[in-house]
């Protein structure tokens, strides 16, 4: 295998103007029906991505080429099932391997919808879940709409990291970066491993534990940012060589998705259907979440009064940490994500939360882009959004679990939050508006 991704690697390098086409190819083959499984598409993808950011293709054109080639991928899976049906099963790789088709139906037969955006981010699921759908015979229109987003969220997660690692080898950083992310990324990597561990095993201390671990984390962002330069300016450098025109409008459009207009309107529109269809205990959860992060932001700002960085021609006077736009953002698609998982195992849960995160980190990480909060400042509005949102589960669950939405709110809720969304987007891509005051 190393040999193997090692001779890949080692022609793109010597022949770049393929590079394009290898991240679409891999792109394509990773969310294929049976190549999928066969192929080790995601340390390929990895591998291929980190030699696209070290100087060969910017972000965006690395991002479009994964997204159009895992629609591609799951358009012809969903064909190959709604063309051939049952009789799909008598494929080679099927008729030795029935469990691979196997699970994928009762995985969507069990969550429908929701399978085609969970599923996309576990591995055995995500190639064989779009044939299933055809074979299923589900609506093309609904498919295709899920899987753009789907396809969306993907790319970002399989693409981002290996062209961010590319970069970060190629840029001259700080001295210090490498061991102080380090730093950053092991406290990360804790607070990820006690989350899944105690919710696996189902302890009902769980979340006041993750609670009390984002707790210390974020208080020692808060005091050791400071001793964090090089780390702030290592991914700032990193992330500013990847700006280029083209994404600018687009960067500016998920910003204003953060802003506290918008925050403001999602989150109150969402209470608003919970208490109006009488979920109270969902209602106090959310509020609980979205103020709760929005007081303490407020009043951490003035009581650290950090600078804003001097990347943009004037920077703005207002204090920087932490990041408005990230705690904001995160206790709201956090707060949605532990609504939908209620009721489901702790895996699918687990993935609800990490699907929520996708769309919150695309902001979070917008207004690094922007040049107008350090990466410290979103790490520390991430940790402030996991721990008012842990704190509120734990206060709304201290004496029973909370139970699930129904179904029939849930159809109130989602098209009101796309709506909402996709207004306030559509308004600010436009005009390349972004309030940078929050």
């Amino acid at each position: 295998m190393g040999a193997w991704l090692d001779s890949i690697t080692s022609w793109l390098s010597a022949n770049p103007s393929w590079l394009d086409a290898a991240i679409f190819i891999v792109a394509f083959i990773e969310c294929l029906a049976i190549a999928g499984i066969v192929v080790p598409g995601t340390v390929v993808l990895f591998a291929i991505a980190a030699l696209a950011g070290s100087g060969i293709l910017p972000l965006s054109e690395a991002l479009l080429l994964g997204f159009f080639g895992g629609i591609l991928g799951d358009l012809v899976s969903y064909f190959l099932g709604r063309r051939f049906h049952q009789r799909i099963r008598q494929l080679p790789g099927l008729r030795n391997h029935p469990e691979w088709i196997g699970s994928a139906e009762t995985y969507f037969q069990r969550y429908g919808i929701a399978s085609l955006l969970v599923g996309r981010f576990i591995g055995p699921l995500r190639p064989m879940l779009p044939m299933v759908a055809g074979m299923c015979d589900m609506p093309f229109v609904r498919f295709a709409g899920v899987s753009l987003i789907a396809a969306a969220g993907w790319s970002v997660a399989y693409i981002l990291p290996g062209w961010a690692t590319g970069a970060a080898i190629r840029l001259p950083l700080p001295e210090n970066f490498w061991p102080q992310a380090a730093v950053v990324g092991g406290g990360l990597a804790i607070l990820l491993g006690i989350s899944v561990q105690s919710s696996l095993r189902q302890k009902s201390y769980a979340t006041k534990v993750i609670a009390l671990t984002c707790f210390v984390l974020l208080a020692s962002v808060f005091l050791g940012w400071p001793y964090l330069a090089d780390f702030d300016q290592g991914i700032m450098t990193v992330v500013q060589a990847s700006r280029s025109a083209p994404a600018e409008n687009f960067v500016v459009m998920v910003t204003g998705l953060g802003d506290f207009r918008t925050q403001f309107c999602a989150a109150a529109l969402l209470t608003i259907l919970l208490v109006a269809t009488r979920q109270w205990r969902h209602a106090i959860f959310v509020v609980g979440t979205a103020l709760g992060a929005a007081l303490i932001n407020q009043s951490m700002k003035y009581t650290f009064a950090r600078a804003r960085p001097e990347v943009l021609a004037e920077p703005l006077a207002t204090y920087s940490m932490p990041s408005g736009h990230a705690s904001a953002s995160f206790a709201l698609f956090m707060a949605l994500a532990v609504l939908a998982g209620r009721g489901q195992p702790v895996r699918l849960r687990l993935t609800w939360l990490l699907l929520g995160g996708i769309p919150a980190l695309a902001i979070a990480m917008s207004r690094v882009y922007l040049g107008v909060h350090w990466p410290t400042d979103v790490t520390a509005g991430m940790l402030l959004a996991f721990f008012t949102c842990a704190a509120s589960l734990a206060f709304v669950q201290n004496k029973k679990p909370l139970e699930a939405l129904p179904i029939k709110v849930w159809w109130l809720v989602l098209p009101a939050m796309v709506a909402l969304f996709g207004g306030f987007g559509l308004h600010s891509f436009p005009h390349g508006l972004i309030r940078y005051q929050y």
